[in-house]
């Protein structure tokens, strides 16, 4: 019994020992890796100088190749090793070796051929034993080197993205990817690192029709967009990717009604980068194509280098941070590498959820992130955050939007919506804030609403703050734009909802037209309009055209596989109090001036008050705001309509 007991202990440990050098083999640690690149160099660095001796000597095999190896292969072999280091070729990951890892390697074995060379010239100080060598080895030798070194740095990905792509076992849906530019060409490598597991390209398409019939890592381009249901039924397509970032909202929404028609099980789309230095598309980030993409998505383009400069390294605080354009805001500063980041929020609850995503979108802002709870009509609070942070960068998107919430509530919608940007504006001049970027809305143009109206005296305000004759060191500038799809209370959201109870889908009037920009845009916009203001402008988005909100709930509909009127019904309830029937974005009442983008237009100012006249008016303001009598709000609607420029209710 206990020879057998001995012996099972050692079948025991032997199996033990193979699956830990099966793991290390398969897992090697960064020390493990190093040496077997370090001991295959070796190896290379002495065949390729034997190669090259055997090439001089037209493969003569009376000459002592031995003895020749022995007195040069040490100086070969501490030069090489010695610019691979230099170098950082042993820093290179096998997996993902790339177009500049081989250049790293062509520079590292140039350089050590080139030194190698000199050291063999005869000279008078001192004789090495390279001195003499034909200039014939020293060339074949490096040929060799290259060869061999870079063949042995590219092998994995060759196994993984070529070999085993040519295999008879093909894993994964039959994937159709529409775009053969680089966001294409890296969902291809991913294919390949997963085995194609998941997914299994069967070609491209692409709007250039230069590529139509090339190939990228062996997959054809087999046509243009138009040609979309004509392949995915030839080639019986089980997935179609959408990999052009820049399509606009009819496009898209055309390739997506053309794969369901046809019966396309999966339709994904590539997300929006965050890191926008160093994008890193994978198929673990695609999405489903969201409803917000299909109705306003549009090309935008902006300058992040720009945007970079502006905002890395800085104290960037963001208040409202917890709100749908607060969130965007902040996803997008993270991008950019900021030294700290304040979010200030009412709602601690959604402060939290937005810890949650941060910390997975950028865990390398550990510890650079604030998360600070607080009302910014809370004039104490607000300056118990800015002096302890000390902000260079504030994005006010704090506010009260809904505009039928803030018809009943006007001393509310004046408290957070007025004093509140009164409050941030004051602690951001006392703190000695660089810039101030109040995220403002096409309805304090003409303003009908109590909301609009508060948001216009929120401009007036930034406007005073802002000092022309140079006497203040905090840029003030406001950014107006108008809805923007998926927001908390837009129209999308709403939609949606009443669709998951069977309608009908409510719209205020049939006449009724919106701009509609996605989240991101809107946001991508705000943070160019910020690295562009001198001070004191009011910006404005060009949203592109206004949209029937009637034709957005028969586009829902039908993206739903229903018809309208038909299985969905569409009711019209008429304007709501505030409410306009359309948005006049592009200000009629002042005119606007072009900026060095074409999609953001300067406001031309309108009334702007005196600091004395604003204390003045403020103060009105803040004894109807504590007025809590029946007459309060009516008192609160009067002053709106004597201290703002149009507003009239309707």
């Amino acid at each position: 019994m206990f020879l057998v007991n001995r012996s099972s202990g050692t079948e025991h440990r032997a199996h033990s020992f193979w699956v830990r050098l099966f793991y290390d083999v398969t897992h090697p640690s960064a020390l493990s890796r190093f040496g077997f690149f370090l001991l295959a160099d070796l190896c290379i660095v002495t065949l390729s100088l034997w190669l090259s001796f055997l090439v001089h000597f037209d493969f003569n095999m009376r000459v002592p190749y031995g003895e020749l190896l022995q007195e040069v292969l040490l100086l070969f072999v501490v030069l090489k090793i010695a610019s691979f280091v230099v170098f950082r070729v042993y820093k290179m990951t096998w997996r993902y070796v790339g177009v500049s890892d081989l250049m790293n390697i062509v520079l590292a074995v140039v350089v050590a051929e080139m030194v190698l060379l000199i050291l063999s010239l005869p000279n008078s100080l001192f004789t090495l034993p390279i001195t003499g060598i034909a200039k014939r080895v020293f060339l074949v030798d490096g040929f060799f080197t290259l060869a061999f070194i870079s063949g042995l740095r590219i092998s994995k990905k060759l196994y993984r993205e070529v070999i085993r792509q040519k295999g008879p076992v093909q894993k994964g849906k039959r994937t159709l990817i529409v775009g053969a530019g680089n966001t294409g060409e890296m969902l291809i490598r991913d294919m390949a690192r997963n085995g194609f597991a998941a997914y299994y390209p069967i070609g491209f398409l692409d709007d250039d029709h230069r590529k139509i019939g090339t190939y990228m890592h062996g997959v054809k381009v087999r046509g243009g967009l138009d040609m979309l249901k004509e392949v995915i039924v030839r080639e019986q397509v089980a997935a179609v990717i959408i990999a052009i970032p820049s399509l606009n909202h009819k496009t898209l929404r055309g390739l997506y009604q053309t794969a369901r028609e046809s019966k396309v099980g999966t339709v994904k789309v590539v997300p929006r980068i965050y890191d926008f230095d160093r994008p890193d598309i994978n198929l673990k980030g695609l999405e489903d194509i969201s409803i917000e993409d299909l109705i306003g998505r549009q090309v935008v383009s902006v300058d992040y280098r720009s945007i970079r400069t502006f905002l890395e390294g800085k104290v960037v605080l963001v208040t409202g941070a917890g709100g749908s354009i607060g969130m965007e805001i902040v996803t997008q500063v993270c991008t950019f590498d900021p030294r700290q980041v304040v979010l200030f929020e009412i709602d601690e609850t959604e402060l939290h959820n937005l810890s949650l995503r941060l910390g997975r979108l950028f865990p390398q802002l550990a510890g650079r992130i604030v998360y600070v709870t607080g009302d910014v009509s809370d004039e104490g609070r607000v300056r118990e955050v800015f002096g302890r942070y000390t902000p260079e960068i504030v994005f006010h998107a704090a506010a009260y939007k809904h505009v039928p919430m803030m018809e009943y509530n006007p001393r509310e919608a004046a408290r957070v919506n007025i004093f509140g940007t009164r409050n941030i504006a004051r602690a951001a001049v006392e703190c000695g804030t660089e810039n101030f970027v109040m995220i403002s809305t096409d309805k304090a143009v003409r303003p009908t609403s109590v909301m609009g109206a508060t948001k216009r005296m929120a401009e007036s305000i930034c406007r005073t703050f802002n000092r022309e004759d140079g006497s203040g060191s905090t840029k003030f500038m406001s950014v107006r734009f108008g809805n923007v799809l998926g927001s908390r209370g837009s129209v999308l959201p709403l939609f949606l909802d009443q669709l998951k109870y069977g309608g009908p889908l409510t719209v205020t009037d049939p006449e009724m037209k919106r701009y509609f920009m996605t989240i991101p845009e809107a946001v991508s916009l705000v943070l160019q309009a910020s690295t562009l203001g001198n001070g004191g402008e009011v910006f404005v988005l060009d949203m592109g055209e206004p949209v029937m909100i009637v034709h957005v709930a028969e586009e829902l509909i039908r993206l739903h596989g229903l018809e309208p009127y038909k299985d969905i019904d569409i009711t019209f309830t008429g304007l709501r109090p505030g409410e306009k029937l359309f948005e006049e974005i592009l200000t009629a009442e002042e005119g606007t001036d072009a900026s060095c983008h074409e999609k953001i237009f300067i406001a031309r100012n309108g009334t702007k008050y005196t600091p004395e006249e604003l204390a003045r008016i403020l103060e009105e303001f803040a004894a109807a705001v504590r007025n809590s009598s029946d007459e309060g709000d009516e008192k609160m609607k009067a002053l709106l309509k004597r201290y703002v420029e149009y507003y009239e209710e309707e």
